[in-house]
């Protein structure tokens, strides 16, 4: 009898953004697969037996290969067992859940997916930037500006892509995707942001224009989203949320945005 696997995504890092729908099957999960990125905490939804398997990923350190992470689901799902596998943001949007759904659907082992709040939108969203506005932005788009492999990506394709520009996965490139947004016809003097570990108390808001962005040495640690567009300058304006820990690091020829306002 085969069990099911649920493609669950965890949300951007605040445990709070989880769905209720993702907390309803972790609560009665036999098994979760959980990545890097997915929030500690949310193991402690699991039963206290369930099976706990590490799929992490960062750079010097795999903990399973994508290949070895699909054996992983496809053979705890036709032993009968419940399984989670828990993605940091949504699971279709940059976090391989297709690929792990196609290795499921050719095995025969149901699975569903429960979407997560993405960093494509949360990220903006919780550094006070509106990625849609009226008369600012009438449209954006989510771009990886790291391709398998770490390859990067073709920048020069898709920076026309919308008025507002979200780029995933960015940040040890930051100087390098600013200068390729530039020669591929996005203005210099466009406003843009840099937001690290998103909706957590160690989020880090770096801003300014793509030309300062490229030409400064403000290092940022991924997880982080590289924001451009109008919309950006409304940053300072709406920017709501307070991190509940300090904010760390340096930045030059930019601005560092340190919220003082409430956390929600």
């Amino acid at each position: 009898m085969s069990g099911i696997v649920y493609l669950v995504g965890a949300g951007p890092g605040d445990p709070r953004l989880l769905t209720l729908r993702g907390a309803e099957v972790l609560q009665r999960t036999d098994v979760v697969v959980y990545d890097r990125l997915a929030p500690a905490a949310l193991l402690d939804l699991a039963p206290r037996g369930a099976e706990r398997v590490d799929a992490g990923k960062a750079r010097g350190r795999i903990a399973l290969s994508q290949e070895e992470i699909n054996r992983v689901l496809v053979d705890r799902g036709r032993r009968g067992l419940t399984v989670v596998r828990l993605k940091g943001g949504d699971p279709f949007v940059f976090g391989r859940g297709g690929e792990e759904a196609l290795a499921l659907a050719g095995a025969g082992v149901p699975f569903e997916v429960v979407p997560g709040v993405s960093a494509a939108v949360a990220a903006p969203a919780y550094a006070g930037i509106p990625v849609t506005h009226r008369g600012l932005a009438a449209s954006y788009a989510v771009i990886s500006a790291t391709l398998a492999g770490g390859a990067p990506a073709d920048l020069a394709r898709t920076a026309a892509a919308a008025d507002t520009l979200v780029l995933l996965m960015a940040a040890e490139r930051l100087r390098e995707v600013c200068t390729q947004l530039i020669a591929a016809g996005r203005p210099p003097g466009e406003p843009a942001a840099v937001v690290a570990s998103a909706s957590t108390g160690a989020q880090r808001v770096v801003t300014g224009t793509l030309a300062e962005l490229a030409a400064s040495e403000v290092e940022v640690d991924p997880p982080a989203t590289l924001v451009t567009g109008p919309s950006v300058a409304l940053a300072g304006s709406l920017a709501w949320f307070a991190p509940a820990a300090p904010v760390a690091g340096t930045g030059t020829a930019v601005g560092e945005n340190q919220v003082t306002g409430s956390a929600r």
